[in-house]
């Protein structure tokens, strides 16, 4: 059986990017998908489409489920009550390499802005935070590119 994964998306700014995570989770085979903060939904407020978010997530994001919720905290809390492990894809002192993360327990893996990437806050309430080795001059690849490497690694 495979391991259950979901996906929060916090202060994401570009629908694309949110679109591209959608179809790269489906594909993957995320269970859910989470979006707190800022980040465009699938939906507005309204139960309007977002266009930008439907363009590129390809339909994926009409029955891949997910959730908003206004800050992740709570989210958090609840998942790990759950007996769910926090995982945060972002760069830093703490983090491993993210081949070599593995656990058995469902997995929610936690991805953060374009430019900041995640708060101090929300690293400290991560279980883990693993993150993509960079070899050439940049120091990050764009955050759906980030998440179709951690998702087929992972799933």
């Amino acid at each position: 059986m495979k391991k259950e994964v979901a996906v929060l998306l916090h202060n994401i700014r570009s629908a694309h990017n949110v679109g591209s995570i959608f179809r790269t989770a489906d594909a993957a085979g995320v269970r859910q998908v989470y979006l707190s903060g800022y980040t465009p939904a699938p939906r507005d407020r309204f139960g309007r489409v977002q266009k930008e978010v439907a363009k590129t997530a390809l339909g994926a994001e009409k029955f891949l489920p997910w959730e908003y919720a206004r800050t992740p905290g709570p989210l958090i809390q609840r998942l790990k009550k759950q007996g769910w492990v926090v995982v945060g894809v972002e760069q830093g002192a703490r983090s491993i390499d993210y081949r070599t993360f593995r656990t058995k327990r469902p997995t929610l893996l936690i991805f953060g802005n374009e430019v900041r990437g995640l708060s101090p806050a929300l690293c400290n309430a991560c279980d883990t935070l693993i993150e993509i080795p960079m070899h050439g001059r940049k120091e990050s690849l764009n955050v759906s590119v980030a998440a179709g490497v951690i998702l087929f690694s992972t799933c």
